[in-house]
């Protein structure tokens, strides 16, 4: 089989099993190029798509293949930065081998979800599991307590209370373990609500004067999960209520999760009777992750969600943001976001810029201060653009001007030409000068050769965007 065609029909049977988003961005501009003594080579077209891919995906390209062509023992992936020695006739566009007519996922349009004829529980969020949350050193003890809970229910860790402050993952926690229990045990009955809900309900109840079919309401649960029990602080009638539910299902064996912003004893205006009961079984404290946990979590992320990102940028992120979760996270999202709606590839000086503009006051960031992320480039020169391009694309400027011809090179030195160009208006033959001497013709190329790739290399196209936005255009 033609190598085109081999790789059409692996992709073809690879796309079901991917998820689309995660399939465009990966497998665009791979191709085979070669297939030689039982070994495939396949090209792709930057280190983060081949690292991903031999971690996700070896295994059933090599079956794919194997499908086609059982000559084939091994499949090995190689980075070539502009795949440009693999001849057009041998390409596969991703979109070639997508179904025109992709069918949208049907998301569920209910809040809630019905557990009997007189329980409803807030529906768990799917994105939630225990399988996805990252364990660092730092939650290890609360992670393990959860998966043990969700393996064996009501006996050793009852209640299980989770504490921590804004965004350090509880409800993921308590949700993930919500699912990981529903999947272990299928039939069992669980609810998970916020403490808001349950006030509210109370509150319901007293109005209509059905309080005896509340009480009766959750009696049958087989686990309760409740998230930010310190919002019942002050509500007497309401922890009451809770009391008596509390003693019900733990004198029952039922599970019982709980999350609070501080520990038991810490929880002022909640009766210590149920402080006490709070603290029977096991209190886990959620902590902020430290670096290299926070790094592995957006890296985690920027998989989910198909972007790559460049690694000093994810180091920035990560070494700079010390709140939350979800503030590492929300910082994550803008990154992404600026490559997918300003099309341009976030930098270091651009992630600082965007911390600093929505957070005046805050200290200075590790790596860029304020003046440095606000100051507009002083490019004047083409020394200064080379110096620019080089740092971006992480060569030292004496390789980019030289005459190495490697394709890691040859790109970067192109894009280093067409600004130059573009920007300053600097003649063919005064360019040339900067690079060992090229030629007119030679940079006249390399400018054209960037035009045109812009029209079809999204990547490409973001890298211009970014350096342009560092220069201050």
């Amino acid at each position: 089989m033609e190598p085109k065609e081999l790789w059409r029909s692996v992709l073809t049977a690879l796309y079901p099993e991917i998820r689309h988003d995660q399939f465009v961005t990966w497998f665009a501009d791979t191709a085979i190029i070669s297939n030689e003594n039982g070994l495939v080579i396949v090209g792709v077209p930057n280190q983060y798509a081949q690292n991903w891919i031999e971690k996700n995906h070896k295994g059933a390209v090599l079956e794919q293949i194997q499908k086609l062509e059982p000559s084939i023992v091994a499949v090995r992936f190689v980075f070539e930065s502009t795949l440009s020695n693999i001849d057009d006739t041998r390409r596969v566009s991703v979109n070639s081998v997508i179904p025109q007519q992709k069918k949208a996922r049907k998301l569920p349009n209910k809040q809630e979800v019905r557990v009997n004829d007189d329980t409803t529980s807030i529906m768990l969020n799917n994105k939630y599991s225990l399988h996805n949350f990252i364990v660092g050193k730092h939650n290890r003890l609360v992670h393990a307590a959860c998966s043990a809970v969700a393996t064996n229910p009501g006996s050793q860790w009852n209640p299980l209370f989770i504490y921590g402050g804004v965004g350090l993952g509880k409800t993921h926690l308590l949700q993930g373990t919500g699912r990981e229990m529903l999947k272990n045990f299928p039939n069992k009955t669980l609810v998970y609500f916020t403490a808001e809900r349950f006030l509210n309900e109370v509150v319901d109840a007293i109005k209509k004067y059905n309080a005896h079919d509340f009480k009766a309401r959750y009696r049958s649960v087989d686990c309760l999960i409740v998230d930010d029990i310190q919002l019942l602080a002050e509500k007497d009638r309401t922890q009451e209520e809770f009391f008596h539910l509390f003693n019900e299902l733990y004198n029952a064996n039922k599970q019982i999760i709980i999350s609070s912003d501080r520990p038991p004893k810490d929880l002022h205006g909640i009766e210590a009777r149920l402080q006490s009961r709070f603290e029977m079984g096991m209190v886990a404290e959620a902590h902020f992750p430290d670096y290299e946990t926070r790094l592995a979590i957006i890296q985690n992320k920027c998989s989910q969600e198909g972007v790559i990102i460049a690694p000093e940028v994810l180091d920035f992120i990560a070494q700079n943001v010390h709140n939350s979760i979800r503030e590492l996270e929300g910082v994550l999202k803008q990154a992404i976001a600026e490559m997918r709606l300003a099309n341009s590839t976030p930098t270091v000086k651009s992630i600082a810029a965007m911390i600093y503009r929505q957070a005046p006051g805050i200290p200075e960031l590790t790596g860029v201060t304020k003046l440095q992320a606000e100051a507009k480039s002083s490019v004047r020169s083409a020394d200064d653009i080379i110096k620019l391009v080089s740092d971006y694309y992480r060569m030292p400027s004496e390789q980019l001007k030289g005459s190495i011809r490697r394709r890691e090179v040859m790109m970067p030195r192109q894009v280093c030409m067409y600004l130059i160009y573009e920007i300053l208006g600097c003649s063919y033959d005064t360019i040339g000068e900067y690079f060992s001497g090229r030629n007119h013709t030679t940079v006249l190329h390399s400018c054209n050769k960037v035009k045109t790739r812009l029209n079809k290399d999204s990547k490409l196209l973001q890298d211009i965007h970014a350096l342009k936005k560092e220069i201050g255009l």
